[in-house]
């Protein structure tokens, strides 16, 4: 089976999130979207984040009604910080007949380089890359590396952070979360 791995500390999961993995479900060749909910993220501050059975239960509860969606919490076992590489030679010794890609957006694409082991991850495996507006117009020679697949995805601007603070500030910003999501953020009185 060919999954994509679609990473993020989902600190909230949104409808972008949810667009983004839909969209890859059914718009490319990817056969199912496993939502991998990171614990730490290399590239972020940890005091930000809820705690992983928080965020995954949120994943949980957003995709559930999604045939093609699946949650993971592959990297809560495996050592902190997070690095995909690590990730995805666990995943591949785990389950061998499954073929693994990732999901990113075009800015990740930017800074993939960066990444530890980036080489090694474009050697095995495919990334399906969806656009994001960005001030940033630097060109990526990896655009048009073989194993890139740039996907015409929706572009969609929801940030997680954005989605804290405007509840922090009292905004109503249900239109941005699942219902689920909504209302386990507001009986568990998150991010105010």
């Amino acid at each position: 089976m060919k999954i994509g791995l679609y990473f993020g500390t989902f600190n909230p999961i949104h409808t972008g999130h949810l667009i983004i993995a839909n969209h890859m479900a059914e718009y490319s060749d990817l056969e199912q979207i496993w939502l991998v909910v990171t614990p730490h993220n290399p590239f972020k501050k940890k005091s930000t984040l809820l705690d992983n059975h928080h965020r995954y239960e949120m994943v949980y509860q957003a995709i559930k009604d999604y045939e093609k969606l699946d949650v993971s919490d592959i990297e809560f076992k495996l050592p902190q910080p997070s690095y995909t590489i690590n990730t995805l030679t666990y995943l591949l010794e785990k389950y061998p007949k499954h073929k693994f890609s990732l999901i990113m957006g075009e800015d990740n694409l930017k800074g993939f380089h960066k990444w530890k082991n980036s080489d090694i991850i474009l050697e095995n495996h495919e990334l399906y890359v969806y656009p994001r507006i960005t001030k940033d117009q630097t060109e990526t020679t990896l655009k048009n590396h073989p194993k890139i697949h740039l996907i015409d995805a929706p572009i969609v601007e929801i940030s997680s952070t954005f989605i804290r603070q405007a509840i922090r500030d009292g905004k109503n910003c249900k239109p941005l979360l699942s219902d689920p999501v909504a209302h386990y953020i507001d009986i568990m009185n998150f991010y105010k």
